[in-house]
């Protein structure tokens, strides 16, 4: 039997295309280069001025070789400034000044920087070449790359050219690219994306969170050889209406060594890959926003949308709480017909405060999706665990994969089926066994995952997985025992209320988080408000369609299918879910994620 008949589904509807329409700006979008810089050059010839000055700002991961010569055959400038090459420190400068920030050779951890793209420049190169553009008399002068905004004053042109980072992502695996600053474009992918993760994306951030007004055109070269331009009004428009309405981030799926079967016939996947591990289902941290001009789709970052309406994305209490960062994710780890996940824990908030600056932790629960006969979630620490012990077996096998480290021993398992859910407050030792579909719902402080023990596997180029032995032995809890456990962390469920074709529960998480979630199971109508202080994010788990209205038909009606994750803005305040489609006469279910706020 096919996943699909078993979760009684007729056929695939997950959408891996979604976007938010963008309604009156049809006009205002360009999609080949030779159009696009067309307009540039309109623009600038509309100006009416014997000298313009463009910026052209780049957010890391531009491919220089493909949007350099089309631009500079339309603008035909009589100066052409490359910031990176001409303004910006020496690449061992930069190594230097970036070293802290990377701690030393550690192969995944780093610092959130507080470094900024003016701490890249070289001051004396970047005021030589604002008095270079100061002297010219006419033509178009045209500055281009990272910080090419801080290299000229008040430039005539601003166009923003942003990157989706799981593109920058597969630039890097495809030695495509290389961090800010330097050429590095054969050092190994996950040392660039380290670097990129704590230091090359926060810096870029920063100017682009300050300049967003100034845009008059956004570029958007995600897909190489398929450039597209928006005016910066039309950006602007598009965030706008994306905090109006439910939305949805374009999902983005990756092989793993541990991955599963299930995701790729569920979610419409392509073959060319030999599994599908995780996805991103909303983690506007990485995602990316599709903006819909007619039929054209522009890709940006979906942490823009974060960063330019915090409160009416976040709501104001949680953006209060947080600042402009989301802090609920939801992604998918698919072990159908695979392996076991890492044995893990993640760090207490003192120490991930005191080690990597990160103001709380990664808390996460475990919601079954699906799950084999024998699917099993490992959770806690046997009743009579020994941690001198198992710290010790566990120090053996990370050198000695013939010994392997013996779980059974030490770790409390416990038999996962649908609809389960599963707490994981840090500090708790876990992983999802083989078998096993989980949406997996968590606060998002990036990427602080400590694995003790992966199998002794190797990754799928060959290479041993980062083992954090030390560090996850000094955030164990180890009174979090099976006993524990069971008590407290799984299916911790407490009825809310009911009502005609409806009911509603909570499902965690636990008592130290900050989310909260609830299940609603339905065949009727059922009745949301985010009241303004949260945002919701729901993933329908149990039927093919549902329908989202407004009650004011403040929006236009949303449809989502099943294992779909979609984001409330605070903003939107009430909502209405109800079956739609082939679910129409069945029951429903949605869970939703918000932050636990006092009214």
């Amino acid at each position: 039997m096919s996943y699909l008949q078993k979760l009684g589904l007729g056929q695939a509807n997950y959408d891996l295309k979604p976007y938010v329409p963008v309604e009156n700006f049809d006009d205002a979008c360009w999609t080949d280069w030779s159009a696009i810089g067309n307009e540039l050059r309109r623009a600038a010839d509309a100006l009416e001025k014997p000298k313009v000055v463009v910026a052209i700002e780049c957010y890391s991961g531009i491919i220089d070789a493909e949007v350099e010569p089309p631009l500079k055959a339309a603008l035909d400038p009589k100066l052409w400034i490359h910031s990176e090459s001409q303004a910006f420190k020496s690449p061992e400068e930069i190594d230097a000044l970036l070293a802290p920030e990377l701690c030393g050779d550690d192969p995944i951890f780093g610092r959130m920087t507080r470094l900024t793209l003016a701490d890249y420049l070289d001051e004396a190169k970047a005021k030589a070449i604002r008095a270079q553009i100061a002297s010219a008399t006419k033509g178009t002068i045209v500055v281009y790359g990272p910080a090419a905004l801080l290299c000229c004053d008040a430039p005539d042109i601003v166009v923003y050219a942003d990157m989706a980072r799981w593109e920058a992502q597969m630039r890097q695996r495809a030695n495509k690219i290389s961090n800010l600053g330097v050429q590095n474009y054969e050092l190994k992918a996950s040392l660039q994306y380290k670097r990129s993760f704590f230091i090359d994306w926060r810096a870029c951030d920063k100017l682009k969170r300050d300049t967003f007004d100034r845009w008059d055109y956004l570029l958007d070269t995600c897909v190489e050889g398929e450039p597209k331009l928006i005016t910066g009004d039309a950006f602007r428009a598009g965030l706008e209406a994306a905090t109006k309405r439910p939305f949805r981030v374009v999902p983005f799926f990756d092989p793993g060594v541990w991955g599963g079967q299930w995701m790729r016939e569920v979610c419409q996947l392509p073959q060319d890959k030999p599994n599908y591990a995780w996805c991103f289902d909303c983690v506007p941290e990485e995602n990316s926003l599709l903006l819909g001009f007619g039929d054209t789709r522009v890709e940006i970052p979906s942490i823009n949308l974060v960063f330019r309406h915090p409160e009416a994305l976040l709501g104001e209490p949680v953006y209060g709480m947080f600042g402009a960062e989301f802090p609920i994710r939801f992604d998918f780890l698919d072990t159908m017909e695979g392996q076991n996940l890492s044995f893990q824990v993640h760090p207490l908030i003192d120490y991930a405060y005191e080690r990597f600056g990160l103001r709380y932790t990664q808390d996460e629960s475990y919601y079954i999706l699906d799950a084999g006969d024998d699917a099993e979630v490992y959770l806690g620490l046997v009743d009579d665990v020994d941690p001198q012990e198992m710290l010790q077996d566990l120090d053996t096998a990370s050198k000695d994969p013939e010994k392997p480290f013996p779980d059974k021993k030490h770790v409390a398992r416990f038999p996962a089926k649908k609809h389960d859910h599963f707490l994981i407050p840090a500090g708790t030792c876990h992983c999802s066994g083989a078998n096993s579909m989980v949406l997996e719902i968590s606060h998002t402080p990036y990427i602080f995952t400590f694995k003790m023990w992966d199998w002794a596997r190797v990754d799928l180029n060959g290479q041993p997985r980062p083992i954090n032995l030390e560090r996850g032995a000094k955030n164990i809890v180890w009174e979090r025992n099976k006993t524990w456990a069971a008590e407290n962390l799984v299916n911790h469920f407490e009825p809310l209320g009911e009502g005609e074709g409806w009911r509603e529960e909570r499902t965690g998480l636990y008592k130290s988080e900050f989310i909260e979630t609830r299940r609603h199971w339905f065949t009727e109508t059922v009745e949301h408000n985010t009241s303004g202080r949260s945002v919701n994010v729901l993933n329908l788990v149990e039927g093919a369609e549902v329908i989202v209205e407004s009650p004011t038909e403040a929006f236009e009606p949303f449809v989502a299918h099943y294992a779909e994750t979609f984001i409330v803005p605070a903003a939107v305040g009430a909502y209405t879910i109800r079956p739609h489609g082939p679910s129409v006469g069945k029951e429903c279910a949605t869970l939703k994620a918000s932050i636990r706020t006092q009214a």
